[in-house]
């Protein structure tokens, strides 16, 4: 009896260990979290890439077309909560300003519905609805061709621009009731020569008296806002009017991005440029004539750390005056990588004629090459 009870006992010392590593498994197992997978989506697309045959290169995987960028629209710098000026443009050289901010993507398609005519502002403009169900402000006369190009100066700067196209014709279905886009439109809706500037999604405008100030915004003496102040003098853009000229209608305004929360300072039209600074019975848009006449009175001195310019406008003494050659040498790094080809694509886009692009790109060069000097950049 003794023996059979050692030997049932000698085979449980045998057995224990096994036992014990068998529970502990079984313990761990129930403390191991699940693994979960997330379902896939239709952009998870997985690509499978076949060894390459000797001599032969590897083949890229194909993109996938949904997250796939414009190469003409460099990736832009994420948006932060708060006021805002500029953001920095990325390679300047690589802007295509054929088509500026906006990218190709947003190039305005036909056919164009008529929604109502807009009333505000010196000359006709009307907003209509594209194939692709993007609102538009259209807009005609003399500011046309000077608002696209000025704002893809702006744009490759840094400066926050809206999205601005010039249209060379094309037809507007269904306009009615028209006043003073009468003239502009035909009665089968035909027009020519306008510039489309989109109404962008997600956006609260603040403007007039609820915009900015040149002399009253959280930029006051700040590189970037100098910066602005160069590139209104360089475009000739004398219609600097801001928040205290409301009853003149406001061109600086504050649009706050719903989805970022940032507040843009933005400068809503660039139509009052490109042609000869002055007063009221001297200056002019689009006028390159005009504008490299002027050129001798674009930069007029560079002493004792301050830059001095022959601008005359709206707002004259803002905008002239405080630009130091520190503020010309940071704004230098982003304008004056500017090319030759880029001004002649631009101003192409602009609806310039040959003669006129082939003027404005000697005279806006030397310009440039004025701003150089002073800053020394090369």
């Amino acid at each position: 009896m003794n023996r059979k009870r050692l030997s049932v006992f000698s085979l449980l010392l045998l057995f224990i260990p096994d036992i014990l590593l068998m529970s502990g498994d079984v313990i761990a197992q129930q403390k191991r979290p699940e693994l979960k997978r997330n379902p896939p989506r239709k952009s998870d697309t997985i690509v499978v890439v076949p060894e390459p045959k000797k001599g032969q290169e590897t083949a890229k995987p194909p993109v996938n077309p949904e997250t796939q960028e414009e190469a003409d629209e460099p990736k832009k710098a994420k948006a932060k909560p708060g006021p805002s000026i500029w953001n920095h443009p990325g390679v300047v050289e690589e802007l295509n300003f054929t088509y500026g901010y906006g990218g190709k993507k947003k190039v305005p398609q036909p056919p164009f519905t008529f929604i109502e005519e807009d009333k505000e502002g010196s000359n006709p403009k009307v907003k209509v609805m594209d194939a692709n169900g993007r609102e538009w402000g259209v807009k005609w006369g003399s500011e046309v061709n000077a608002e696209v190009m000025a704002s893809r100066l702006a744009w490759a700067a840094g400066y926050h621009t809206e999205a601005d196209y010039y249209v060379a014709s094309g037809k507007i279905l269904g306009a009615r009731k028209l006043d003073r886009a009468k003239k502009e439109i035909a009665s089968d809706g035909s027009f020519k020569e306008a510039r489309f500037e989109l109404k962008e999604g997600g956006i609260d405008k603040f403007k007039d008296k609820q915009g900015w100030r040149w002399s009253d915004n959280p930029f006051v003496g700040t590189k970037e806002l100098n910066g602005l102040k160069i590139v209104m003098m360089l475009t000739s853009n004398w219609d600097s009017k801001d928040q205290r000229d409301t009853g003149r209608g406001s061109n600086t305004a504050i649009y706050f991005k719903k989805k970022t929360g940032e507040q843009r300072y933005i400068i809503t039209d660039w139509g009052g440029s490109m042609g000869k600074w002055g007063g009221v019975f001297s200056r002019e848009k689009w006028d390159c004539e005009g504008y490299a006449k002027q050129n001798r009175e674009f930069v007029t001195s560079a002493r004792n750390g301050r830059v001095e310019f022959g601008y005359k406008g709206q707002r004259t003494d803002d905008i002239r005056d405080g630009i130091s050659v520190a503020d010309l040498k940071w704004l230098m790094q982003y304008l004056g990588r500017i090319t030759d080809q880029q001004l002649h694509d631009g101003l192409k886009a602009s609806g310039a004629t040959l003669q006129e692009e082939e003027c404005f790109v000697r005279a806006i060069r030397e310009r440039l090459e004025q701003l150089k000097s002073v800053a020394q950049f090369r």
